[in-house]
């Protein structure tokens, strides 16, 4: 079910810091009461192997998403105990010392089923009438951008063997706050600093032509 367009589901999750402080985080109001930006990003599972790739890659990057106004969380259904744990792992042995962003632990799945990016499905069993869950019951790599009225203006979902570019979200945001402050639309591969397009038929002619 696409959800660009909708406001974020208004629901609020455990977390935990980098200090170990429990918290709870919802999302929506990250985004409407701070006036900001925000990126969630899901990934399967603590402890794993493309995960902390991830999970570092957005940590380099975080100091871009500040000056674009953007706070970064990540989000899985581990518990905060074994957030803190990687937390407190080396990063070379596969740990995420050094990251300083919030993590959701949605344990009870309320909002990963609300954003339907779980890896489960129903399988009916003939012989006894019933139906039976099956896959993992973990989240795909879904990544959501919320802007500052809680809309969500970007989602992608990768299976869980293909990591994410996080500079493309990066690029994703430029394109966003354009649009945004300059009422421009964003051609195919734009980046900050390139031509953008009004919004008709002669605009689009005449970058096609000077492209």
């Amino acid at each position: 079910m696409a959800l660009v367009g909708k406001q974020f589901p208004n629901i609020t999750v455990d977390a935990i810091s980098e200090m170990g402080d429990n918290l709870r985080i919802n999302v929506l109001e990250e985004a409407t009461k701070n006036n900001k930006k925000v990126l969630l990003f899901w990934y399967p599972k603590d402890f794993t192997f493309v995960c902390p790739t991830e999970l570092h890659a957005f940590q380099a990057a975080l100091p871009e998403f500040e000056k674009r106004n953007t706070i970064v969380i990540g989000a899985s259904c581990d518990t905060n105990e074994v957030h803190f744990a990687w937390l407190n792992t080396a990063k070379n042995n596969g740990g995420i010392e050094g990251v300083t962003y919030p993590l959701l632990a949605d344990t009870t799945r309320n909002l990963a089923n609300a954003l339907d990016i779980l890896d489960v499905a129903d399988e009916f069993n003939e012989e006894t009438g019933d139906y039976l869950l099956t896959g993992s019951n973990v989240t795909f790599r879904a990544t959501y951008l919320i802007d500052e009225t809680g809309k969500i203006f970007h989602e992608s979902v990768n299976d869980m063997p293909l990591g994410r570019n996080v500079n493309e979200y990066l690029r994703l945001v430029d394109a966003y706050t354009h649009v945004q402050t300059k009422g421009e639309v964003c051609p195919a591969n734009w980046e900050e600093g390139k031509d953008a397009m009004s919004a008709d038929r002669n605009s689009t002619a005449s970058y096609l032509a000077s492209h």
